[in-house]
């Protein structure tokens, strides 16, 4: 089924779990396809397939390879497998976001699926696996993109666009506050991600620079950032409203709701766990409280990274935190900011149940 045709002629189509682009004439293609990757010239197709979930594993793949998967699907597809590359991925193609964004005759189209809920991680977090003998884990959640330009540019300009692309996915994750699932970090991709740029050499337009300050790096921040954004609400619901809740904020710290249960056990709650975790639930996304959330993690990542010290990260919190429960122990303070400013929170949150008139719980 055809899905969208560009300005220059490239034409999308979805056949089940793929989405295919075929080419109108000759392109110079740069992508980290596992076939046919690295810059070409001579390929006539690239494609974004969804694996099905019993196939999410290298070793579960024809012959335990994800090269010969793809070779095999481009057949079956009846792509050239020689002069066809292509992208796998966990995400499903009914969630694809394709965003176009153009200016005089320049147009940039990206074509975005996307997922960070299981292996979304932050550039430098600890690794999940060592490449050993060509094992090792494929797909968990991946944001693939496919970047279509009607412009021609030089090699060195194509390979400008993936940083640009991938600055802008970045970017994307910052606005969502998307966790790594590896750190308490934000997010900067999935462990897995991959990218296609397909640009046109044939046409009369020629681009030498694709960074920020340039009109055709503006064009691939908005479209990619604004693709990734719209394919990650589509595939898991990451979006504003998901994370304006406090527990989706402090899951990034490993601050969960049973932390909030167990506190309040020991403070004599006399309600069950289940109404508990209900109340607690409504009012994880009290805005106020959420606001105070976001403010206190910022402090805590400023301390994460070295530009803030534990005390003067420490003292802003608590001053924080009395503006919503007046006066609060410093007694059992430690050295560990982190842990200190979670735990004031979690007696501030218990408190506010206990009088939740205030807060409509």
């Amino acid at each position: 089924m055809l899905i969208y045709e560009t300005k220059s002629g490239e034409k999308v189509y979805r056949m089940d779990n793929t989405i295919i682009v075929f080419f109108p004439g000759p392109r110079l293609v740069i992508s980290t396809s596992r076939i046919n990757g690295g810059i070409r010239e001579d390929l006539e197709a690239v494609f974004n397939h969804c694996l099905p979930p019993e196939k999410c594993h290298v070793k579960n793949l024809p012959n335990g390879s994800a090269e010969q998967y793809l070779e095999q699907l481009a057949a079956k597809l009846h792509l050239p497998p020689k002069r066809t590359a292509g992208l796998l991925t966990a995400a499903g193609m009914e969630n694809i976001a394709i965003k176009a964004a153009g200016f005089q005759q320049l147009e940039v189209t990206a074509l975005v699926t996307a997922g960070v809920d299981v292996n979304g991680g932050r550039a430098g977090d600890p690794a999940a696996y060592h490449e050993a003998d060509g094992q090792y884990t494929v797909l968990g959640g991946t944001i693939n993109i496919i970047l279509i330009i009607n412009g021609n540019l030089p090699p060195y300009t194509l390979v400008r666009t993936v940083v640009t692309a991938t600055e802008a996915k970045t970017a994307a994750l910052q606005e969502l506050m998307a966790p790594s699932r590896y750190s308490r970090g934000i997010a900067t991709g999935s462990g897995t991600d991959q990218i296609i740029v397909v640009s046109n050499p044939s046409s009369p337009y020629r681009y030498t620079d694709a960074g920020k300050h340039s009109k055709l790096g503006e064009l691939i921040g908005s479209a990619v950032k604004d693709a990734v954004k719209e394919a990650l609400y589509k595939e898991t619901g990451l979006g504003p409203e998901r994370q304006r809740n406090f527990l989706a904020r402090w899951a990034r710290y490993g601050i969960k709701d049973e932390d909030f249960w167990q506190e309040a056990r020991r403070d004599g709650a006399i309600l069950s766990r289940e109404m508990f975790i209900e109340r607690l639930n409504r009012l994880a996304g009290e805005e106020r409280l959420v606001t105070l959330a976001a403010a206190l993690i910022h402090l805590l990542d400023e301390y994460t990274w070295g530009l803030l010290s534990a005390g003067s990260v420490m003292e802003i919190g608590e001053k924080l935190i009395q503006s919503f429960a007046g006066k609060v122990s410093t007694c059992n303070r430690v050295h560990d900011p982190p842990g200190y400013l979670s735990r004031l929170f979690i007696e501030l949150t218990i408190k506010l149940l206990d009088s939740s008139a205030e807060f409509n719980c």
